[in-house]
């Protein structure tokens, strides 16, 4: 194994977390939670997505909630979007934006979450090149959403995830621009660790020179553990959410988990010698507020199970 000495931590559950809430979180409590986490040393906050409120309500309040944050020096606040109008809204809110192409794996999820088949959003992709040549900015990475298997198309081949990478790198190259990463998403759950090392390994072998980051979801409860993987590979860039926050509305599973959750995963690398920069009782009291937010308690383990200095006083005593 080969461990990163430090990652790098974005978290996503204040998007993740809301997108899919019926009915909605008020937009005063996702300030809130936003203002909270930017005290935990979190260096990227993805707070918002530019979607049509009429498939996404929850989002509706995405300019609202950027403008009412307080900014804190040393993070950047992130959204997605999926269409170019959303990108042209996002350039429009001060919003943070890395130049990112997305397809995903699955052309059943693309349907759903896009309506659009995987050749259509290949067909979109030189129009936001386009838009971000005109903002400055360059293309820096590439998304491969349900990379690993969809609820419903299955298991998805790694041939199938090359050839997707293939296919947005050539557009990338054919106008001028040179992805230096590529995510990863489990967007519904489907990964395994030796799936995690497989996939590391065939893309590094291709293309030595792209970094790859991973979003993780922990819907079949193996999100940690395909973390762990990762590190063991020398992977430094994880999305992460608060509490286990999060689940793609048009995929995921009722009530199942979502991200791997941001106190386990810092908590993980804490014992492992990774530096992340992430205050751990900071982050275990934004779980008490998100699970006051949202009513209900999430499927994080860090903040049930305590830090060891916290239980170290409690075993002494037995």
């Amino acid at each position: 194994m080969s461990f990163p000495s430090r990652v790098i931590i974005n978290e996503v559950g204040p998007r993740e977390g809301c997108q899919s809430e019926s009915p909605p979180i008020a937009t005063a409590a996702k300030i809130e939670l936003v203002n909270a986490l930017s005290e935990t040393g979190v260096p990227v906050i993805e707070l918002v997505a530019f979607v049509s409120p009429k498939w996404v309500p929850a989002m509706a309040d995405a300019e609202e909630v950027l403008r009412g944050i307080r900014r804190a020096p040393n993070v950047r606040y992130t959204g997605i979007f999926l269409n170019v109008q959303g990108l042209q809204r996002a350039l429009a809110a001060d919003c943070a934006i890395d130049g990112t192409l997305t397809v995903s794996a699955s052309n059943a999820f693309s349907k759903r979450n896009t309506n659009k088949t995987v050749d259509e959003a290949l067909a979109e992709l030189p129009a936001f090149i386009r838009t971000y040549a005109a903002a400055g900015i360059p293309v820096r990475r590439i998304n491969v959403a349900a990379a690993f298997g969809c609820n419903f198309e299955g298991v998805i081949s790694l041939d199938r995830v090359l050839s997707r990478i293939d296919d947005v790198l050539a557009i990338a190259y054919a106008h001028g621009q040179q992805p230096s990463s590529i995510k990863l998403l489990d967007t519904m759950g489907w990964a395994n660790p030796e799936q995690i090392r497989r996939t590391i390994a065939a893309i590094r072998s291709r293309w030595p020179e792209l970094e790859i980051a991973l979003h993780l979801h922990d819907t079949r409860g193996l999100g940690i553990a395909n973390a762990s993987a990762a590190l063991g590979e020398g992977v430094r860039e994880f999305d992460t959410a608060v509490g286990g926050l999060g689940g793609c509305p048009f995929a995921a599973v009722q009530g199942a988990p979502g991200n791997i959750a941001t106190e386990d995963f810092a908590f993980l690398c804490e014992q492992l010698g990774i530096e992340t920069g992430v205050d751990l009782d900071r982050l275990i009291d934004c779980v008490g507020l998100a699970e006051r937010i949202f009513g209900r308690t999430l499927p994080g383990h860090l903040a049930k199970g305590g830090l060891f200095r916290d239980v170290r006083p409690a075993l002494a005593r037995r």
